[in-house]
């Protein structure tokens, strides 16, 4: 990807695909997902700033999985691939990697 650094309090971020079968086993179409609510933080910008200047640091890093709200972010695409650009308070939540491991088993 080429380099690309969001702008003040916002992020970018790519989806992570939900499962393609139902713990049923049936395969779900297409057409009939919905978008993942979770995602993988690829870039952060610098922060928000507050109005004497102080500059507030970003809560999340890069690589950090986040859930957000089915209509958050701006969809764009860089290098053929699609991400989601949104504002650091649009996240909803950062998702403890060892819990979703443990989860997954």
């Amino acid at each position: 990807m080429a380099s690309f650094k969001p702008l003040h309090d916002r992020v970018l971020v790519r989806r992570i695909q939900g499962e393609e079968k139902t713990k049923g086993g049936l395969i779900i179409p297409d057409n009939a997902k919905e978008k993942p609510a979770e995602g993988e933080i690829i870039a952060v910008g610098d922060g928000a700033r507050k109005d004497s200047g102080e500059l507030i640091a970003p809560v999340v890093k890069a690589g950090d999985r986040i859930l957000f709200g089915k209509w958050s972010g701006t969809e764009v695409t860089l290098d053929g691939t699609e991400y989601l650009i949104m504002k650091e308070s649009d996240i909803l939540g950062i998702i403890d990697a060892s819990a979703a491991a443990a989860q997954a088993a």
